[in-house]
């Protein structure tokens, strides 16, 4: 398959296009400092670019099958500002299949229904900006017609991966505290395959 990568340089989005390149697909990156890509593939191509320009994100996108985002906050709002951009370039391009690394705080609430976790007790967060900024990328996929599936890690840990996790649609798995960074990007790739958390949120913990 040809897969876009977004977020390559990321914790997660590093790991994910190990595994993609290790089966085999042909992997595109946009990214705004190719040098920090440290993979040299035949099957790897590095576009120098940002997600925010209209240009680039149209460029990368065409010819690709499947569109990954890993992207993260930033801080700012790359996230909000980034996915109307990708989603539009993605119509136009007649993909349908996105899957992105979100974060457990958008993923429903289990005692304050119908709100989601980083608006009621559950989460522990005292900043809620980044949660706001995936939050405003969830609204954003549900309402379009695309087939995307967000995988919410909650807390993610620089350790091994262990391999055996639990996953839940649209909430936390129960007692759900951490993941690693390993197992969330070996689950986000194998959603390329994977049609059954098509237009749905997945809580994933150990």
């Amino acid at each position: 398959m040809n897969l876009l990568v977004l977020g390559a340089t990321g914790r997660v989005g590093s790991h994910i296009v190990k595994h993609a390149l290790h089966n085999g697909h042909h992997v595109t990156v946009l990214v705004r400092t190719p040098e920090k890509i440290q993979n040299f593939n035949k099957n790897l191509t590095i576009l120098k670019g940002n997600v925010l320009n209209k240009e680039d994100i149209t460029h990368a996108i065409d010819g690709n099958d499947v569109v990954i985002s890993a992207l993260n906050t930033d801080g700012t709002t790359t996230l909000s500002v980034s996915m109307p951009l990708i989603i539009e370039a993605m119509y136009n391009a007649g993909i349908q299949r996105i899957i992105t690394v979100g974060t457990a705080g958008i993923l429903q609430s289990e005692i304050s229904s119908p709100f989601l976790r980083y608006q009621s007790s559950e989460s522990k967060r005292r900043s809620t900006r980044a949660a706001e900024e995936h939050h405003q990328v969830y609204n954003l996929l549900k309402h379009s017609t695309l087939h995307w599936t967000i995988v919410c890690p909650t807390f993610l840990e620089n350790r091994e991966n262990i391999g055996e996790y639990r996953v839940e649609r649209n909430i936390l798995p129960e007692g759900g505290i951490k993941i690693s960074v390993l197992d969330t990007a070996k689950f986000t790739y194998n959603q390329i395959k994977d049609c059954n958390f098509i237009r749905s949120r997945v809580g994933i913990a150990y």
